[in-house]
Order: structure tokens, then C-alpha cells, then sequence
């Protein structure tokens, strides 16, 4: 009798999670809900998707690398353009700018550090996010972009 109880509670929950959007994960004793992934706009590639423009996992969204692949090719263009693309996206997914926890920085020529600095001032809020900024190696960032940016932010 306590099998079947047991048994019938586990189906019942297993429903409402799948009504609510998440997956369920159980062993002997407990079922564990975990949300399931969702995403964005998918790129592929010779048919095959290679990946989304953001994911979202329970209340995180994690956006791909943004560049701007436009002339002209200055900086503070650019780093406009990249940080319209991450508003834009973090508003698609349910977030904003101001809940960003963790943005990457990456610049083809490290001289063009204040330059996106002046641009990119302000944008987060008044609590802006952690931040990593770094020069890529030789060869650059694809796409003829001279900034790219990814983040982490929370919904």
C-alpha cells in the first residue's frame, strides 16, 4: 500500500512538472524537479544547430558573445552596437541590464580599452556587474568585430 502511494505520488508530481515546465530527475527515494533549458535564437551551420543566442536555465540567462560586424570599424560604434544586442536579447529572455551579474569583455586591440570604457559606462545600473576584459591572441574576433561581449544575468 505504501509502494502504490508512493508510486502515485511520484506520477502526480512528474505531471505537474511537466505542466510547469520542468524536468524530473528521481532516484529509490526522491524526486528532484530541475528546470529544463530553454533558448534563443538558434545559428547553425551546414544544417546543424551550433548554438543559441541565449539560454536560459531555471532564473539564469546566458548570452552568446555579441560582436558588431559593421563599419564603421571604431570602438565606440561598436561597443553602441554590442550593447544594444545584449539589451535586446536580455529583454527577449525576460531579464535587463541591470540584472546582469558577469560580463566578458573581449577586444581586438587593447588600445581600445577606454574607448569602450566610455561607452559602456553606466549601462548596467547603478550596480553594475563583475567584469573580465581581455585582448584576443592573434587572429582576432570573428566576424571583423573589434569588441565582443557575453553575460550571465539572472530574471
Amino acid at each position: 500500500m505504501k509502494t502504490e502511494r508512493r508510486s502515485v505520488l511520484k506520477k502526480l508530481v512528474a505531471s505537474i512538472a511537466g505542466i510547469a515546465g520542468f524536468g524530473m530527475a528521481a532516484n529509490a527515494n526522491t524526486a528532484i524537479l530541475t528546470p529544463e533549458k530553454e533558448v534563443g535564437k538558434i545559428t547553425e551551420f551546414q544544417d546543424v544547430p551550433m548554438f543559441s543566442s541565449y539560454t536560459i536555465h531555471g532564473n539564469m540567462v546566458y548570452l552568446s558573445g555579441k560582436g558588431a560586424h559593421t563599419a564603421p570599424f571604431e570602438i565606440k560604434n561598436h561597443t553602441e552596437i554590442v550593447l544594444k544586442r545584449i539589451e535586446e536579447d536580455l529583454i527577449k529572455a525576460g531579464s535587463s541590464m541591470e540584472k546582469v551579474l558577469k560580463v566578458n569583455v573581449y577586444l581586438n586591440d587593447f588600445a581600445d580599452y577606454k574607448g569602450m570604457n566610455e561607452v559602456y559606462k553606466g549601462r548596467f545600473g547603478s550596480k553594475p556587474p563583475a567584469r573580465t576584459t581581455v585582448a584576443v591572441a592573434k587572429g582576432g574576433i570573428p566576424g571583423d568585430s573589434i569588441v565582443e561581449m557575453d553575460v550571465i544575468a539572472y530574471i
